[in-house]
């Protein structure tokens, strides 16, 4: 319903002879053909090649799982050190006030 129509192949396309307001017209070029799409060959995966993609895929999981969490808990410990050192400099602070 949507679809193109588009010409046959073999019919030139056409352009009009009669000038329009003393302008020749240019003839059209034909357009180039198609290029030939050239073959590859399939991929085949036998049984060990679909193993050994699993195995592969498992152990990007984990090593990237690793890191995460590793990072997860850097920043953690961070984060919980800065707080210690907070508590400790705010009773460090209360202690000089109160010697004065």
């Amino acid at each position: 319903m949507f679809t193109p129509k588009y010409p046959p192949h073999d019919t030139p396309p056409t352009t009009p002879t009669v000038p329009v307001d003393g302008i020749v017209p240019v003839p059209v070029q034909p357009p180039a053909p198609a290029p030939v799409p050239v073959s590859r060959p399939t991929v085949q995966l036998t049984p060990a090649a679909i193993i050994t993609v699993a195995a592969g895929g498992t152990a990007v999981v984990l090593v990237v799982g690793t890191v995460l969490v590793s990072m997860l808990l850097a920043v953690a410990i961070t984060g919980v050190s800065v707080a210690v050192v907070a508590v400790v400099l705010r009773l460090l602070l209360n202690d000089l006030r109160k010697a004065r």
